[in-house]
């Protein structure tokens, strides 16, 4: 294995991951209920997402908290994101930027709970 090194790269574990998500029976109903169509648009976002975070590659504009914080999402639902998310990088990467990329999920998963629990269920405390 090799370690990730472009967006080919990201394009394989993010096309991977949310293969993975979509029959995963905790997390897959929840994108599921927000993306009910064409999911290329939100694999388009998740390639420039990750371009940007691992290699600071521009093409990446949003708020990915905003998006999330309206969800019915807990602790259980990040954990089971991470665990997918780490067996998609494991099994097809080996190296720094596959360790970054799996630190990067944890940060942002440890950043979006400590958030989400602030908000006490209420959306509209989001700062877009």
């Amino acid at each position: 294995m090799k370690d990730i090194t472009g967006i080919a790269d990201i394009k394989l574990f993010v096309n991977e991951f949310y293969n993975k998500v979509r029959k995963d029976e905790l997390i897959g109903p929840v994108f599921s209920e927000k993306i009910t169509g064409d999911w290329q648009p939100h694999l388009d976002k998740m390639y420039a997402f990750w371009n940007a975070a691992l290699f600071a590659e521009p093409g990446y504009r949003g708020n990915p908290f905003a998006k999330h914080a309206p969800l019915k999402i807990s602790s259980p639902h990040f954990e089971r994101w991470l665990v997918l998310f780490a067996d998609t990088i494991d099994s097809n990467f080996t190296g720094p930027m596959a360790v970054d990329a799996k630190k990067r999920a944890g940060l942002m998963a440890d950043i979006f709970l400590v958030k989400l629990e602030r908000m006490n269920g209420d959306p509209g405390k989001v700062i877009v």
